[in-house]
C-alpha cells in the first residue's frame, strides 16, 4: 500500500515521543500531526480527518486514550485507532480490544512492528473495516495473569478476541507457565462466566476413573458404582471444561473426546444412550502434540479439533522483564494479612532475573513464598533465596570458557574493520557511487564518508 497522502494523528502527552513518531512515519512517506492530550485531539478531529489515530492510553490530562477511543468509535467509526502504553496489563489490553481499538501495543515499542501495525490499520480501513464493531460494557477481571512483555500482551489480546467464541482452544507451554490461568481468564471474560469452570488433570487419574469423571456413569456399570453420576461435561452445563495435560489421555479415551467435539454429546459409562452437552472445551499440554501425533501417540483428528485456536505461553526465561512485576504480585499474594509487604533488595531482583527458571512462574512463586517466610526486618535479601537460585549466576560464569579457550570459536570470522569495509563497499555499490545518498544511508556526513573510503582504500 503506498504511504503517500495518508494522514496519521499521534496523541501523546510526551512531546519527545510525538516528535519521534512523526519523524518515523514521515520517513515512511506518511503525513503526520500530533496533539498532546485527548481533549486537543478531539478538537482537531473537528477540523481534520486522519486516516489512523495512534494514541497513548495514560496521559496527564482529564481524558485518556480510552476516552478518545470511545469518542472515535461513536463519531468516526471508520477511523482505526491504535493504542499504546508503557503500563500494559490484561485489564487495559482487554478493555482496549473489546471497546474497539484496532490494536494495542506496548512501550518501548519496536519501530518496524509499529509501522507494520499502522499499515495493517490502513489496509483494514481501505476494506471497510476499522475498529471493533461491538463494545462490551462494565466487567470485572481478576485473573492472576501478570506481565507487560510483548508476548503477554499478545495473549491478553487473544483472550479478548476469542473469549465469546464456541471454538475449542489449545494452550501449550512448559509446566508452570500459567496455562490454567489463561483458560480461566478466557472463561471469566466470556458470556459463560456465570456458568461453571470445571478443570481436570488428565494425567492425574487412571483411564477408568478419568472416563467416569469426564462422561459420568450409571449405577452398576462397575464395582463401586452405587448410583448414577453426572460427568464433568454435564456438570459444566453452558460453562467451560478445561482438560489439562491432554497428551496423557489413552487412544481409547481420545476417540471419545473426539466424539464430544464433533457431535457435542457424551455417553456415560455403562449407558447406551447419549446426552447432549454445551460446554466449551479448552485443552492444555506441556508436550508437543504435533510430535506425538507424528509418532501415533496422539490422534491427529483430535489435534485438529482441539487446535482451532492456539495460544502458546512463553517460558519465564523468555520474558525476564516481567519478573519484577511477578515478584511484586506474588509478595502481595503471600504476605500474611495484617503484615506490611517486605521490600526486595535490588541485588535479589538482579539474581531472580538472571536465573533460568526451569519451573517457570510456579517455581518463582515457591521461591517468593519461601523468601517471605525467611525474611527478617521487612526486607528480602539474597540470604532468603534458595542456594540454587542464589548461586546460579556464579555457576554459570564458571561454565563459560575462559579467554584462552575462546579463540577457536571465532576462527575464520571477519574483524570489525573488515565488516565495516564490506558494508561501506556494499552501500556504495547499491547507490551507484552516489556519495550524498551513501552518507545518508550510513548515517554519517560526507567528510566522514571520504575518511572511511580513504582508510579502506575504496574509490568514490
Amino acid at each position: 500500500m503506498p504511504s503517500e497522502n495518508h494522514q496519521i494523528l499521534i496523541v501523546d502527552d510526551d512531546p519527545v515521543t510525538c516528535e519521534l513518531l512523526c519523524e518515523v512515519f514521515e520517513r515512511e512517506g506518511f503525513s503526520t500531526s500530533f496533539e498532546q492530550s485527548a481533549d486537543a485531539a478531539l478538537l482537531s478531529l473537528g477540523k481534520q480527518s486522519p486516516d489512523v489515530i495512534l494514541s497513548d492510553i495514560r496521559m496527564k490530562t482529564q481524558l485518556d486514550g480510552l476516552n478518545l477511543l470511545d469518542h472515535v468509535r461513536r463519531e468516526h467509526p471508520l477511523t482505526p485507532i491504535v493504542l499504546m502504553t508503557a503500563f500494559g496489563s490484561i485489564d487495559t489490553a482487554i478493555r482496549a480490544v473489546r471497546e474497539g481499538a484496532f490494536d494495542y501495543i506496548s512501550k518501548p515499542f519496536d519501530i518496524d512492528k509499529m509501522v507494520m501495525t499502522i499499515r495493517r490499520a490502513l489496509d483494514a480501513r481501505a476494506h471497510g473495516q476499522s475498529n471493533g464493531s461491538s463494545k462490551l460494557n462494565d466487567y470485572e477481571f481478576t485473573s492472576g495473569l501478570v506481565g507487560r512483555s510483548h508476548a503477554m500482551l499478545e495473549i491478553y489480546k487473544t483472550i479478548a478476541r476469542i473469549s465469546d467464541s464456541r471454538a475449542a482452544v489449545l494452550i501449550t507451554g512448559e509446566s508452570g507457565t500459567g496455562k490454567e490461568l489463561i483458560a480461566r481468564a478466557i472463561h471469566t471474560h466470556s458470556k459463560r462466566a456465570s456458568a461453571p469452570f470445571v478443570a481436570v488433570n488428565c494425567g492425574a487419574l487412571t483411564e477408568t476413573l478419568l472416563e467416569s469423571e469426564l462422561f459420568g456413569h450409571v449405577r452398576g456399570s462397575f464395582t463401586g458404582a452405587i448410583a448414577n453420576k453426572r460427568g464433568i461435561f454435564e456438570e459444566a452445563g453452558d460453562g467451560t471444561v478445561f482438560l489439562d495435560e491432554i497428551s496423557e489421555t489413552s487412544p481409547a479415551l481420545q476417540v471419545k473426546l473426539l466424539r464430544v467435539l464433533q457431535e457435542r454429546e457424551v455417553m456415560p459409562v455403562g449407558s447406551s444412550s447419549t446426552i447432549k452437552v454445551a460446554a466449551r472445551i479448552i485443552a492444555a499440554s506441556n508436550s508437543n502434540l504435533e510430535n506425538l501425533s507424528d509418532s501415533g501417540a496422539f490422534r491427529r483428528d483430535l489435534l485438529y479439533r482441539l487446535n482451532v485456536i492456539h495460544i502458546h505461553v512463553p517460558p519465564l526465561r523468555e520474558r525476564r522483564d516481567d519478573i519484577p512485576l511477578l515478584v511484586a504480585h506474588l509478595i502481595r499474594k503471600h504476605t500474611p494479612e495484617g503484615q506490611a509487604a517486605p521490600i526486595v533488595d535490588d541485588r535479589v531482583l538482579r539474581v531472580l532475573k538472571s536465573y533460568s527458571w526451569p519451573g517457570n512462574v510456579r517455581e518463582l512463586e515457591n521461591v517468593i513464598e519461601r523468601a517471605i517466610a525467611f525474611q527478617q526486618g521487612g526486607r528480602i535479601t539474597l540470604e532468603n533465596l534458595p542456594s540454587k537460585v542464589r548461586d546460579y549466576e556464579m555457576e554459570r560464569k564458571r561454565a563459560v570458557p575462559q579467554p584462552d579457550d575462546l579463540t577457536s570459536y571465532f576462527t575464520g570470522l571477519p574483524t570489525i574493520d573488515e565488516v565495516e569495509r564490506r558494508y561501506l563497499q556494499h552501500v556504495l555499490e547499491v547507490t551507484g557511487g552516489n556519495r550524498t545518498l551513501a552518507a545518508k544511508i550510513l548515517g554519517i556526513n560526507r567528510r566522514t564518508l571520504y575518511r572511511m573510503a580513504e582508510r579502506y582504500q575504496l574509490d568514490i
